[in-house]
């Protein structure tokens, strides 16, 4: 297969399992490259570190993942944390801290990093990112752009984001398949090329060039813990399109409407496989530390 390169810049956090008294490396932007380095990709993620046990355990992981981590901000403060349990395997948010030190700095890009940023074949980031006003700068570097809404979002934020974006993923497992259909029609409609809704085990839909794609989802009779399932398939599913579209010799901005739905069919496939697999895994994809002496 072609060789591409992914970028992920926003939120990295500990997953606190308070029940077991483990944490582990997590957050959307950050599970994306931990799930592209367990795939052997070329991959970098530019983040906010605070300076403390927290910030170690990820940077730590990142390092045996081999993820170029050069372009981070490296900052004093406390590191984002999540408190969550498991009720039958799935994961339960009950705290956070919000991102703690990422909330209160802002990106400002450089030069130097829209050029190290633009080098690469495509970006992600997340509604937990704090980056929406940072989305035009980054468009300027021609790479396309990925942003996961997880499920919070309203008409305005859409409008505010999908013009600065080429995929949007949601988590729509809280809504009916019209709703779902009509809030990627959204999506698109503000600007998103692509927009895509995961719905668990139900499945998911993508919407290109106003068609209505679906694919099942791979059930697991075996899941462990389903946290990072919907970071893993977004994963899977950008570099299953973006080796088509290389392997193809086309690019994201001048294919032909009709060879970009199979891309995404093959796409939707390959996500909904390694999600499954990812629900294998404890934490969002392992590296856990007792939380006692942090």
């Amino acid at each position: 297969m072609p060789n591409i390169r992914v970028i992920g810049i926003g939120d990295n956090v500990i997953d606190k399992y308070v029940e077991e008294g483990i944490m582990y490396p997590g957050g959307n932007a950050l599970n994306f490259c931990a799930y592209a380095g367990l795939k052997k990709l070329d991959t970098a993620y530019i983040g906010k570190f605070g300076n403390d046990c927290i910030s170690r355990c990820i940077k730590s992981a990142l390092f045996d993942l081999n993820i170029d981590i050069s372009f981070s901000r490296f900052l004093t403060g406390e590191s984002g944390y999540t408190k969550v349990k498991l009720k039958n395997n799935d994961r339960v948010f009950m705290d956070s801290n919000k991102g703690g030190i990422s909330k209160e700095t802002p990106w400002d890009f450089t030069d130097d990093d829209l050029k190290y940023i633009s080098k690469y074949s495509i970006i992600h980031t997340s509604v937990n990112s704090y980056i929406e006003n940072d989305l035009v700068l980054l468009k300027k570097t021609n790479v396309p752009i990925s942003f996961d809404f997880s499920c919070r979002w309203n008409n305005k934020y859409l409008k505010k984001v999908c013009p600065n974006i080429d995929i949007a993923f949601f988590s729509c497992s809280h809504l009916n398949k019209s709703e779902i259909i009509e809030e990627l029609k959204k999506a698109q409609h503000y600007g998103s090329a692509i927009a895509i809704g995961t719905v668990g085990e139900s499945g998911s839909y993508a919407l290109v060039d106003n068609k209505i794609l679906y694919h099942p989802a791979f059930i697991n009779g075996d899941t462990l813990d389903t946290m990072g399932a919907g970071d893993a398939y977004i994963t899977a599913f950008l570099i299953g399109l973006f080796e088509q579209l290389a392997k193809n010799q086309d690019t994201l901005f001048d294919v032909n409407l009709n060879k970009l739905a199979l891309y995404i069919k093959h796409s939707m496939k390959e996500g909904a496989c390694f999600s499954s697999k990812v629900c294998k895994i404890k934490g969002a994809f392992g590296y856990g530390k007792y939380i006692r002496g942090c």
